[in-house]
């Protein structure tokens, strides 16, 4: 599903060049479920922003589900691949405070014209917020708002799930819940997850764990 061929990064130019990623080629098959550990500034979110195409290597190639996504120059047609695969969840929430929890969860199949209430309730129910539909992102818990941002990466029913530290501000039961559902959504589902983060129990529920050392991944799981 994801496959890095040989990616450096490198930022600034000149003396002032700062190398993060060095020589790095990765593999995940379709249906893992991927967790990157490694400290703050070790390059773990430059790894999954080249992935997800917000920032470009500066050598190497990136596939995902077979497709070179470092040939395509138009940023527009990053941002379909985007919106059709891939889902996304960061440590912040980032729901649209002026929109109810229906339409904050059913926002990604309105930029498809997919729109339907009726799916983005199912999802809201399956993570145990039903009853919370129409409430403002400003009503609810840390917890219930982490877990809309899930209902919400999952609308369009992605093939690649990317999550950077997204229990960072969670509490231990929390974690553990978001855990649970990212293990059970690749098990039973086949989804592909990767999620960087530098919260070590996730290598407990991962299928494999990588390590970001000294600009290059060592797998540990």
């Amino acid at each position: 599903m994801i496959e890095l061929k040989h990616v450096t990064k490198i930022y600034g130019q000149g003396k002032e060049n700062l190398c993060v990623l060095e020589d790095v080629s990765l593999r995940i098959a379709r249906g893992k479920f991927t967790v990157l550990l490694g400290p703050s500034g070790s390059g773990k979110s430059t790894l999954l922003n080249l992935i997800a195409m917000l920032d470009a290597p500066t050598s190497g190639k990136i596939f995902i589900d077979g497709k070179d996504v470092t040939a395509l120059r138009s940023e527009s047609s990053r941002a379909k691949l985007r919106l059709t695969k891939m889902g996304f969840v960061f440590q912040f929430d980032g729901l649209l405070p002026e929109f109810s929890l229906l339409e904050n969860v059913d926002m990604p199949a309105r930029m498809l014209g997919r729109s339907s209430t009726k799916k983005a309730q199912k999802l809201l129910e399956r993570f145990g917020l039903g009853e919370m539909v129409h409430k403002l992102p400003a009503d609810l818990s840390g917890g219930e708002k982490q877990r809309a941002s899930i209902a919400r990466a999952l609308r369009n029913q992605p093939l690649l799930l990317l999550a950077d530290e997204p229990t960072g501000n969670l509490d231990v039961q929390r974690k553990v819940q978001v855990f649970e559902d990212f293990a059970r959504m690749s098990r039973e589902e086949g989804l592909t997850i990767l999620m960087v983060t530098h919260d070590v129990h996730a290598a407990d529920f991962a299928d494999e764990v990588f390590t970001l050392q000294n600009k290059q991944l060592v797998k540990t799981k």
